[in-house]
Order: structure tokens, then sequence, then C-alpha cells
């Protein structure tokens, strides 16, 4: 089984300090794993720990096979946000899953690729016409775009991937990296301990602030690093959450409060005090 470099890397870039390290949780919601939290510079990060790629590659830990709710609204939010860097280009998404996105960009892009390790949804992409490899050394290169959506936290050597998928973008190609937030409102602000029980998880080797990104994709070699904050799950959620200690608010009663416009609201003012759920940096390989 891989071991884990994501302490030595943080740390090595600096992006955690080792001396405001502290246990933050004596386990994760699935195994006894430690989670740590940098307590100046807010990273939470799983150390020497690696679930393994069997894991990845059997896929047994996602239960359901069809797209859920989540899945159905990240997908249809993406593709809306990222037409102006997909439509008439070269792209790959790296951790494609079932490739949702890809299907959903075909239509647009010039020639669509997944990489991913779980090998039914590999196999049924490559059926239907998608190329998709389980190595991302077997990619093409000179793409104009490569997706990384919430994939970057399950990689337990995270700087020569992104070393990797820079080799392989075209000069001024673009990477597109969406991670959960450490400073999670829920989380960090309101201190749920429920939700932050939930939250954790041993495949999430590391929850991201917007530093530790930008210094971990500069490290790789990306410049014009653009980072803004994204939030999955609006204020019905966030209610329940704080009302049962549960998840699900989002697809519950509650849901019927939601509209286009507290949407937007709420996800720019948590934004506004950098604690939205998810980041989403943008960055380009060097002309």
């Amino acid at each position: 089984m891989a071991k884990s470099r994501i302490r030595e890397t943080l740390v090595t870039l600096g992006a955690v300090d080792p001396a405001s390290v502290v246990a933050f949780a004596p386990r994760t919601r699935d195994r006894d794993v430690t989670v740590f939290r940098d307590e100046a510079k807010g990273v939470i990060f799983i150390d020497d720990f690696y679930v393994g790629d069997d894991e990845y590659e059997s896929g047994e830990y996602r239960g359901e096979d069809e797209p859920s709710f989540e899945d159905r609204t990240d997908t249809d939010r993406r593709i809306t946000a990222f037409r102006h860097i997909y439509e008439g280009r070269r792209v790959l998404d790296f951790g494609c899953g079932a490739g949702n996105f890809l299907r959903g960009a075909q239509a647009a892009a010039e020639a669509v690729f997944g990489a991913e390790l779980q090998r039914n949804y590999r196999d049924r992409l490559n059926a239907d016409g998608i190329p998709c490899f389980a190595d991302i050394t077997d990619a093409p290169a000179n793409l104009d775009a490569c997706f990384m959506f919430h994939v970057l936290e399950h990689l337990p050597d995270p700087l020569p991937i992104l070393e990797t998928i820079y080799g392989l973008l075209a000069p001024d190609g673009v990477i597109v990296v969406e991670v959960p937030h450490a400073r999670d409102f829920l989380m960090n602000e309101l201190s749920s301990e429920e939700f932050t029980a939930f939250t954790l998880w041993s495949q999430h080797l590391v929850l991201h602030t917007r530093d530790s990104l930008r210094i971990l994709l500069e490290a790789a070699g990306y410049v014009d690093i653009e980072i803004s904050g994204v939030q999955r799950y609006g204020l019905a959620n966030h209610l329940t959450w704080l009302a049962t200690g549960a998840p699900g608010g989002h697809r519950g009663p509650l849901a019927r409060i939601e509209s286009d416009a507290l949407t937007r609201a709420y996800e720019e003012s948590l934004a506004g005090i950098d604690a939205t759920d998810t980041l989403v940096a943008i960055a380009r390989a060097k002309g």
C-alpha cells in the first residue's frame, strides 16, 4: 500500500507549520485514524494513512450506482460554470468517476478524455467512445484543460500528479481544481460536532485552505492562480444540520425555502468571510 506523503509535502512547502499542528479529531467517520489541524494556518490533514488503490478500483465504497441528487447538481453547475474552458477544446477529467461531466461537456468540446481508477466506470466510458485511462501517464498530451473535481484531497502524493498533468497541458493550458474547504462554515465557524464527525473521512487526506491550495499549485509550476469559494450545500442543509445534527436538508422539507436568489446570496455571504464548503482554483501552465 502506498504511503501518504501529505504531511511531508505540506510541511516542506510551508503550507503547514509543525509547531502549530494539533490533533483535531481522534478518528474519521469510518476508521480509527487521527486527524490533525494546523491551528495557525487552518489546514486539516491525515498523517501516514492511505486506503489504497484497491478501494478506489473496486468502487464498493460508493454504494448506489445511479447518480445522486448531489452528483446531478454538481454536474449541472460545472457544465454551466466551466463552459468557457471546455468549449471547443481538448479536455481531461482526472478522477472522472462515472463521467457525468465528460458526457455533459462532450457535445461542446473538441475532445474529452477521462482518467479513473474504478474499473467498471472506466469500462463503460471506453465502451461509449470516451477514452478513459487507469494511469494518467497514458493520457494524451497537448490538452487545453484538465479538471479535478474533489480528487486532489484523495491523493497520497499530490505534487507529482499535478506536475504530470502540467506536462500534459498545452502552453497556456488550464487546470481547474475543486476541493473541500477546511474553513467550512459549519465546521470552522459554528463548530458543529455532528457535521465535523460526518465530514472527516479517511479518504480525504487533506482539507485545504486558499493558501495551502495556492502553495501546492505554485510548487507544481502553475501560474495566474485564481481561487474562489463555491457553496455546494445551501441554507436549508445548514439549518437541518443545526436543528437535527444530520445531513439531507437540501433534499428535505426545508429545501422549499431555497431559491436561486437565496442560494446566490448565501454563497456570496459565505465567500465574503472565506467560509464556503468548497474551493475552486483555476490556474495556467506557463506559455
